[in-house]
């Protein structure tokens, strides 16, 4: 059952389809056990890259704050799943520090450009910031450009390359943010 506190966020989309503006609602929360096949099925249609039921619940487990997902029409339509690290900054801080790590964030692909991941890495960083996280990092496939750029326009440097990262063979770029000291929408 949810209740208050998991409900973190609401957004109406307007899309232009022919000549109707169509409008679609969706929410944020914290996910929930009961959303992991969901979850899952959402992981395998979008992204090469599969976790095992062990994996998703262990991070579910550690860090329930910063496993998001989004509904809408009462579906489950994406999530964003990370972990919080210690250790060396890469953003011209000193000493160890707390990072977050996005580990996954998947949309499907009839809700993708439409603001839902946008929004999923913003409940992400802001529950991040109460966890007193000092900066986000990710990796990326080089070839994903929309998520390049959504990233950049979130204000994300790409930090550094690595060659092969992917099991494809695919290189990712690891992209940075420090997270202020208020993260804001």
């Amino acid at each position: 059952m949810m209740n208050a506190k998991d409900l973190t966020h609401c957004m109406v989309i307007s899309e232009q389809v022919g000549a109707l503006m169509v409008q679609t609602t969706f929410s944020s929360r914290r996910f929930q056990p009961a959303d992991l096949d969901r979850v899952m099925h959402i992981n395998q249609v979008c992204l090469p890259e599969n976790y095992s039921t062990h994996f998703f619940m262990d991070l579910f487990e550690r860090y329930p704050e910063t496993f998001i997902v989004a509904e809408a029409y009462g579906e489950i339509v994406g999530y964003i799943m990370c972990r919080i690290e210690t250790g060396l900054p890469d953003f011209g801080l000193f000493g160890i520090t707390k990072r977050g790590h996005v580990i996954s964030i998947a949309v499907l692909p009839e809700y993708q450009r439409k603001g839902i991941g946008k929004a999923l890495m913003e409940e992400a960083m802001m529950a991040m910031k109460l966890l007193k996280v000092k900066e986000c990092y990710l990796e990326v496939r080089v070839t994903n450009t929309p998520a390049v750029e959504m990233y950049r326009n979130l204000g994300f440097e790409t930090s550094r390359s690595i060659r092969g990262y992917y099991a494809d063979g695919e290189d990712a770029y690891v992209m940075i943010r420090k997270l202020p000291s208020s993260v804001t929408r």
